[in-house]
């Protein structure tokens, strides 16, 4: 049996909540050095704030819009070796509010890459199988390199510099498929996001669309390959609890964080739960993706967090519609079976 080279997946991805201060204050604990880091308030409505190292300090995105890159150095100030500083911006930092933030570690340094036709720029974690992107759009169909050294199954992908809605390609529909993050509708057929080919082990493909290729344009990617133990993107069939079945989705380790997204049809949000938000079964506090309001909890969305998967509870339209078609994205708390111990994660 081959088991996980990542016995420890809080060395790569964690999660921090805390109270604003209105002022500043620093986020630590994470275990490394974040170089991408999403930020979204609980307890109001405030757009949700991602920030990496490649863009730098005070330039942010927001998930739940189509904006280009916005320039504010009250949010985050720093990238810390053990987390991050914020300033007194509303989207991190309100006196009384509450927030959490998402952290992942790429390659803390950057280098050229010239493996596709567009050069690019690359912060990459390959133990981790994760990258940073940056590159400039040529407008005819090209590939950019990832620096992964295997295919990434899920890539997000923002237009800096225009108003276009993020695309993403996930491994579980496909390249000739692209759906938006920011927005609640079904996954579109189309070629010029992803240029209908799958990517490779050096290098991903863009077509000649704006969101992904707009001539003069910046543009930045997040890559993720699928490691053992760590991470997973896949496709599950709703079941809606007919007959009391409630889908099980195996990843292979216990969950820490988990994006759903109903992917045949519109009209749905992205969902995201995390098990530091909720410590124990069922998760059922939501955030968004692609909207800016606050947490909300609802049972028709909630899923208990497993030794090697996680478990559909609600049958609500967004996560368990029976017949229909859902993508997830999932990052371990803890890998079901460990290279070092060949000990087992356990259920919360």
């Amino acid at each position: 049996m081959a088991y996980t080279t990542i016995d420890n997946p809080t060395s790569f991805f964690n999660t921090n909540l805390w109270t604003g201060n209105g002022s500043s204050q620093s986020i630590s604990g994470l275990n490394f050095a974040p170089d991408w880091v999403w930020i979204k308030q609980r307890s109001g409505t405030r757009y949700h704030n991602l920030q990496d190292t490649i863009r730098g300090t005070g330039v942010q995105l927001f998930s739940n819009t189509n904006g280009a890159d916005n320039t504010d150095s009250t949010n985050i100030t720093a990238f810390n070796s053990d987390g991050y500083s914020l300033g007194a911006g509303q989207n991190v930092n309100n006196s009384s509010s509450t927030y959490v933030g998402w952290s992942w570690l790429a390659g803390g340094s950057t280098s050229s890459n010239g493996n596709g036709s567009i050069t690019s720029t690359v912060s990459a974690n390959t133990t981790a199988g994760f990258s940073i992107v940056s590159y400039a759009g040529t407008g005819s169909a090209a590939t950019v390199g990832h620096g992964l050294g295997v295919a990434p199954r899920l890539i997000i992908i923002k237009n800096r510099s225009s108003t276009e809605s993020w695309r993403v390609y996930h491994g579980g529909l496909g390249a000739t498929k692209e759906i938006y993050l920011d927005l609640t509708s079904a996954a579109g057929t189309s070629s010029s996001s992803f240029n209908n080919t799958d990517p490779t082990s050096s290098v991903f493909s863009v077509g000649t669309g704006n969101g992904t290729n707009k001539s003069g344009d910046n543009l930045i990617a997040y890559c993720f390959a699928e490691k053992k133990g760590y991470s997973k993107f896949g496709v599950y069939t709703g079941q809606g609890g007919a007959g009391g079945q409630y889908p099980f989705i195996y990843t292979g380790f216990r969950p820490a964080f988990v994006i759903t997204k109903r992917a045949d049809t519109g009209g749905d949000n992205w969902h995201i739960l995390d098990n530091t938000r909720d410590i124990d079964n069922p998760a059922e506090q939501v955030l968004q993706t692609n909207d800016s309001g606050a947490e909300a909890t609802t049972s028709t969305s909630k899923i208990d967090f497993l030794s090697n998967g996680f478990k559909l509870r609600g049958t609500g339209a967004s996560i368990n519609t029976n017949g229909l078609t859902y993508i997830y994205i999932a990052f371990a708390e803890h890998p079901f079976v460990t290279e070092g111990t060949k000990a087992a994660g356990t259920a919360r």
